[in-house]
C-alpha cells in the first residue's frame, strides 16, 4: 500500500512560522520613530497641496528649503544633546550673539567677511562650550544652566547693539544666504552638508555609539570607561557652533545683523526633535529624525502663511505641536514598555 506525500503539513507549517514573521516585521516599523514621521510628512505635504495652489511650486518650495535651514542647523545640534540626555535653551541666544559679534566685526572692526565669519563660529563654539564645562564641572542640570546662560548671551546682545540693527553687512558673504548652488538654497546646501557629517558620526563611529549609550545610561557609560563629561562638553560646543553658523548665515540673508536673530530657535528646535523620533529621555533617535520634524513644522508654518492666517498664531502653533509631540512620545513610550 502507497503513501503519497501530502504537502498539507508543510504548508501549516510555513503559516505558521511566517505569520508570526511577518507580525514582528510589522510591530518592528511601528515602534521605528522615523516610519511614523515619514508617513506624516507624506500626509501633511500632500494635505497642503491639495488645500492650497501655491504650496506645490518652485518658488515656494525654495522659500520653505531657505526658512528650514536655519531651524534645521540648530535642530541637529539640539537633537546630538537630547540623544545625550541633555538640553540647551541658550541656542537662539547663541545664535543671535553670533551674528551681531559678526555684523560688529564686519562694520565697525572691518575686518575682512570671512575672517569675521570664521571669528563668529569660534564665538558660537565657545559659548556652547562654557555651558558644557559648567555642566559638567559643576554638575548642574543643562535646563537650569542654559535658560540662565540664555539670558546672559541675549543680554550680551543687546549691550553690543544697544537693540539697533547693524546696517551695512559687505556683499561678499550675500552667497552664503541670498545664493544658489545645484538649483538649492546655498543655506539649504549648508544644512545638508551638516546633517550628512554629524549623521555619519553619530552611525558610523565609536563617538556617536557613545552619545547613544550615555543618553541610554549614564551610570552604566561611566563604568564602561567612556569619558561621558568630555563627550558632553564636545556636544554642547557642537551645539553652540552649529547655532553661530545659523545665525551668520542669517545676516548673510537679511543683509543686516538683526539683534532679534535667533529669538525663534527655542521651542522649534526641541517640537522638531521629538517629532522626529528623538526621545525627551534620551537614547534614542536621530538627527536625521529631528530635521524631518523640522521640515514638517516648516510646511505648517508656511501654509499657515498662504491662507492669510496671522503669522502671531505660529507661536500658538509651534507650541501646540511641542505638547503634542511630548505627550504622544510619552504615551507611545509606555505602550511599547507594555508590549515589551
Amino acid at each position: 500500500m502507497s503513501h503519497e506525500p501530502s504537502t498539507l503539513p508543510q504548508a501549516d507549517s510555513t503559516a505558521v512560522v511566517t505569520a508570526p514573521g511577518a507580525r514582528a516585521r510589522i510591530k518592528a516599523l511601528a515602534a521605528n520613530p522615523l516610519c511614523g514621521v515619514i508617513v506624516a510628512l507624506v500626509v501633511i505635504f500632500v494635505l497642503s497641496c491639495s488645500l492650497s495652489s501655491h504650496f506645490l511650486t518652485a518658488f515656494n518650495m525654495k522659500i520653505i528649503a531657505r526658512s528650514l535651514a536655519f531651524v534645521g542647523l540648530v535642530t541637529i545640534g539640539q537633537a546630538i544633546l537630547m540623544i545625550l540626555g541633555e538640553l540647551d535653551l541658550s541656542v537662539g541666544a547663541i545664535g543671535g550673539l553670533a551674528g551681531v559679534a559678526g555684523g560688529l566685526l564686519m562694520v565697525q572692526a572691518g575686518l575682512n567677511p570671512w575672517l569675521s565669519l570664521i571669528l563668529c563660529l569660534a564665538l558660537g563654539t565657545g559659548c556652547g562650550l562654557l555651558n558644557g564645562l559648567l555642566i559638567t564641572r559643576l554638575r548642574l542640570h543643562s535646563l537650569v544652566l542654559t535658560i540662565g546662560m540664555a539670558g546672559v548671551y541675549g543680554g550680551a546682545n543687546l549691550v553690543l547693539t544697544k537693540g539697533v540693527a547693524i546696517t551695512g553687512i559687505p556683499s561678499d558673504i550675500g552667497f552664503l544666504g541670498r545664493g544658489m548652488m545645484f538649483g538649492l538654497p546655498v543655506p539649504f546646501v549648508i544644512l545638508l552638508v551638516c546633517l550628512a557629517i554629524v549623521s555619519f558620526v553619530m552611525i558610523r563611529t565609536p563617538l556617536g555609539r557613545y552619545v547613544y549609550a550615555i543618553g541610554s545610561n549614564n551610570a552604566a557609560a561611566r563604568m564602561l570607561g567612556i569619558r561621558v563629561d568630555a563627550i558632553r562638553v564636545c556636544a554642547f560646543a557642537t551645539a553652540g557652533f552649529l547655532s553661530a553658523l545659523a545665525g551668520i548665515v542669517m545676516v548673510a540673508r537679511l543683509g543686516t545683523a538683526q539683534p532679534s536673530i535667533g529669538d525663534t530657535w527655542v521651542l522649534a528646535p526641541i517640537a522638531a526633535a521629538v517629532i522626529g523620533g528623538v526621545a525627551t529621555t534620551g537614547g534614542l533617535g536621530s538627527p536625521f529624525g529631528a530635521v524631518l520634524g523640522a521640515v514638517i513644522i516648516g510646511i505648517i508654518e508656511n501654509v499657515i502663511v498662504l491662507f492669510g492666517i496671522s503669522p502671531y498664531w505660529q507661536s500658538i502653533v509651534s507650541g501646540g505641536i511641542v505638547v503634542a509631540a511630548i505627550s504622544f512620545d510619552s504615551i507611545a513610550r509606555r505602550y511599547f514598555n507594555r508590549e515589551a
